[in-house]
């Protein structure tokens, strides 16, 4: 079923699905970096290699959403997911942060510049990379940020 990685637990997503990962990490700074490593090293296993743009902006989005879990929406004693999916067919990678904080919610839609403050780019920086990105909230508890990365060039994103 599952395989232990560090921190980490993992599973594979099944052969009817487009390519994925399933994993969980503690809820902490060391379980963010932890999922941006996974996130990479799936990346280069579907042909992404780790000094590439796509992988490069993935790993970004990873570590951004993360970063934004274990900050704001950590609840002491629950982990955070991420799962990543591979499609193909749509030329997107669809990267999606679990976190057990229903109460606090991203904004609707990033800064329209950079704060003035020491945080609040890391949604500027996901919309800039992302094609598209939002929020779900999960039953029973918590919420689902996710965004969509193109993984070839003629795919439009956002932009800086």
């Amino acid at each position: 079923m599952g395989e232990a990685v560090g921190e980490a637990v993992l599973r594979d997503g099944g052969t009817a699905e487009p390519p994925s990962l399933v994993a969980q990490f503690a809820s902490s700074p060391r379980g963010a970096r932890l999922a941006r490593r996974l996130a990479v090293r799936r990346m280069e296993e579907w042909g992404h290699p780790p000094a590439s743009e796509v992988s490069c902006t993935v790993a970004l989005v990873v570590a951004e959403l993360a970063a934004n879990a274990v900050r704001h929406g950590r609840v002491p004693g629950r982990d955070f997911g991420l799962r990543l999916a591979l499609d193909e067919m749509s030329s997107l990678v669809r990267i999606e942060v679990s976190d057990a904080a229903a109460t606090k919610r991203p904004p609707l839609a990033p800064p329209s510049s950079y704060p003035d403050g020491e945080s609040g780019r890391g949604l500027f920086l996901v919309d800039a990379l992302s094609a598209r990105w939002g929020f779900a909230l999960r039953r029973p508890v918590g919420k689902t940020v996710w965004a969509e990365v193109p993984t070839d060039a003629t795919t439009p994103s956002n932009g800086l």
